[in-house]
């Protein structure tokens, strides 16, 4: 899936002109976070978000530092932070050289991206012009058309959903292939043996629920502490084999 498929593409922008009066404004009516900054061409040349506007004088929250350490800071440093606390237009307080993705770049790219650069949302452009903006909640979005189909189809048989289930586990890295087994009764999955890390646990249970036809997970699996050999069995095999008081 492309970024193109899933951004938003109804932009609220502001000229790098505009006062920081108008794009407040424009933030708190649009309900929303963070404005782009485009030129009279459509070029995006920065980002306005929340995050510029915390620090302003208006409000007493600029940066405040003792005179001693002001003088340990680069002057050119100390303008800037004058201009971000200071400035009434939005090319003076605005972050320029926002992060981009182009519109042809996969969903994926935009989620690591996203990740890497500790960042909610991405400019999304076409031959150096603004065409939208892509979110965490567009991601979000898109996965609704996905797992909702998913849970609502039927396997075939029991034998068609244990078959799934062990490609999967074929398939990852983490999965205990060998020492795990999977049997499957009228949608039933029952999954016994033994694990060597007890977060493999949820993985295969999570493995299990998402093919289609199961209705129920049932843990039977031992864990075996790998440099000790203390064995711990499932929760409910425990409490079963628990004597009643």
């Amino acid at each position: 899936m492309r970024i193109k498929d899933i951004m938003s593409k109804t932009v609220i922008t502001v000229l790098p002109t505009a006062t920081i009066a108008e794009a407040i404004n424009l933030m708190i009516g649009a309900r929303i976070s963070g404005l782009p900054v485009v030129n009279e061409a459509g070029t995006l040349v920065g980002v306005l978000s929340e995050s510029d506007l915390l620090r302003r004088a208006e409000v007493g929250t600029q940066r405040r530092r003792s005179h001693w350490l002001e003088w340990l800071i680069e002057p050119g440093r100390l303008a800037t932070e004058y201009v971000r606390a200071n400035g009434r237009l939005a090319r003076e307080v605005m972050t320029a050289d926002p992060v981009t993705i182009e519109d042809e770049a996969s969903v994926e790219d935009a989620v690591s991206m996203m990740e890497r650069r500790k960042v909610k949302r991405l400019a999304v452009i076409h031959d150096g012009k603004l065409v939208g903006i892509v979110s965490r909640a567009d991601v979000i979005r898109s996965l609704a058309g996905f797992v909702s189909p998913a849970y609502e189809e039927q396997a075939t048989s029991d034998a068609e959903i244990r078959r799934r289930i062990i490609t999967e586990m074929a398939s990852q890295v983490w999965a205990p292939k060998a020492s795990v087994d999977v049997e499957v009764k009228d949608g039933v999955v029952q999954l016994h043996g033994a694990i060597f890390d007890d977060r493999e646990r949820d993985a295969l249970r999570v493995a299990a629920e998402n093919v289609p036809g199961v209705r129920s997970v049932e843990d039977h699996l031992v864990w075996v502490e790998p440099f000790s050999g203390f064995v711990m069995p499932a929760s409910q095999d425990a409490d079963e084999a628990r004597p009643a008081a």
